[in-house]
């Protein structure tokens, strides 16, 4: 049974900024919160820093876990209100139907597979050298082709992106109407990954977070999306989809 939590973070602890400057961090903190053992338990996580003075996590297992942990180290565990929240995600599951709209948010790292990077980095270019044949995965750097990544992609996730409200007269370069879907956030983030036959191993990505309005086309892939994710870099706080009602008339 999937659940989904959402954690209020306090960014002013100690404890709190080794976890938002770190996805290497957060995700042992996560996997902390979680009874199965990371083989058996699938796990997404996403941090949501709409607001920097009230950041939430956002995370999904298959197991119900519990946070309390990080509510000592990284929350306010004296202050009153709700620390954290764990709800069962099977409802949501249970209605998603074809043609259903819902509006939604998505973290993920848009990569490309090539067989030759362009501006090779030394170790590309020593792989290249010694005969490696092995294709490379390059992040997308460009709001424009992150965008297009998400939009070229979504019918193999189970849905579809309608047009922008009041839009219906404006064309891209395609002769399209805009997609109701903006980039709200991007962020290129570097950190160690940890040592690797004696070298410090290092994780460079993209992340950006996708928000937008979505129609069903397909409930069973979707619900597969949902619950394995969309991406690479789910270790890192990218791959979570989440869905939220829209209002009456949207």
């Amino acid at each position: 049974m999937p659940f989904l939590s959402r954690i209020r973070i306090n960014p002013l602890r100690a404890e709190s900024r080794k976890l938002l400057a770190s996805p290497r961090a957060m995700h042992a903190a996560v996997q902390g919160g979680i009874p199965a053992t990371p083989d058996q338990a699938r796990t997404l996580w996403r941090l949501d820093p709409d607001n920097p003075h009230r950041p939430h996590l956002f995370v999904l297992t298959t197991d119900k876990p519990d946070w309390n942990h990080l509510v000592e180290q990284a929350g306010w565990p004296d202050a009153d209100g709700e620390h954290y929240a764990i709800r069962d995600y099977t409802p949501l599951l249970q209605h998603l139907a074809t043609g259903r709209s819902f509006a939604f948010r998505l973290t993920a790292n848009p990569v490309q597979n090539t067989s030759r990077p362009d501006k090779p980095t030394a170790r590309q270019q020593e792989r290249t050298e010694r005969g490696d044949t092995r294709g490379f995965r390059l992040g997308h750097r460009t709001a424009a082709a992150q965008l297009n990544w998400f939009l070229t992609r979504t019918p193999r996730w189970g849905f579809e992106i309608p047009a922008a409200p009041h839009q219906d007269d404006t064309r891209d370069t395609d002769g399209q109407p805009p997609r109701d879907v903006r980039i709200t956030n991007r962020q290129r983030l570097s950190f160690g990954k940890g040592a690797v036959t004696g070298k410090e191993a290092h994780v460079v990505m993209n992340s950006v977070t996708f928000e937008g309005r979505l129609r069903i086309t397909d409930p069973a892939l979707l619900t597969e999306r949902l619950l394995a994710g969309i991406g690479p870099s789910k270790a890192y706080g990218c791959g979570l989809l989440t869905l939220a009602p829209l209002p009456e008339g949207a």
